[in-house]
């Protein structure tokens, strides 16, 4: 795998963006983090999905914690689960998610940034995936067709754009959305005061995992 350049996209970022734009900026650009009961059991799930290595079943191998990237479309990250699938072998991502699915499409952007990155590596075509979700306990089979394809780069460059300009988004209060998000205690979307002097200090005192 080629190493990503400086202005290379984390994918998960994508899926930051969508969900929430200022989520997006404190995560990548202010560097915090902080995690509730969600994002632990999320975690703990791909904890479980990364673990074993490689392993081979009914002619198909199974790869697991994969980094990625693609020069192209300046994208990097890790994907969850990567199959191999067919003669030639053809990557296969499934991409393991805690909840269940969601109207902004953030998994599937996710996962087809993914199959981005692995196409660019691979030389190859990816037309689908997979994302399991925890609560259902099945996977749902992702089309990596022209419409989502398209949403993934416009997805992609909007997030960079903001990221480069380094600027926090405004908050913008949304209790389903932002009661599941774990830093809701750090963007404080009901404060409208200023909230500069304050975030500089929690940025000393918090920090992103890799």
């Amino acid at each position: 795998m080629s190493n990503p350049g400086p202005d290379s996209l984390p994918v998960s970022a994508l899926q930051h963006w969508l969900f929430c734009p200022r989520q997006c900026a404190l995560i990548h650009v202010e560097r915090l983090w902080a995690e509730n009961w969600l994002t632990a059991s999320g975690r703990i799930l791909h904890e479980r999905a990364d673990a074993g290595g490689a392993s081979r079943r009914d002619g198909v191998r199974t790869l697991r914690s994969v980094s990625i990237a693609s020069a192209r479309h300046g994208l990097h990250g890790l994907a969850d689960v990567v199959e191999m699938r067919g003669q030639p072998p053809r990557p296969y991502p499934v991409e393991y998610k805690r909840g269940r699915p969601k109207s902004h499409h953030a998994d599937e952007v996710q996962l087809c940034a993914q199959a981005l990155c692995l196409e660019e590596m691979c030389a190859c075509d990816i037309p689908e995936g997979a994302l399991f979700y925890g609560q259902k306990r099945r996977r749902q089979t992702v089309l990596f067709d022209e419409g989502l394809r398209a949403l993934t780069l416009e997805t992609a460059r909007q997030a960079r754009q903001a990221l480069a300009r380094g600027a926090l988004p405004a908050p913008a209060y949304d209790p389903r959305r932002c009661k599941a998000c774990s830093l809701f205690s750090l963007c404080r979307p009901k404060d409208r005061r200023a909230v500069g002097p304050w975030l500089r200090r929690a940025v000393q005192a918090e920090a992103v995992p890799e």
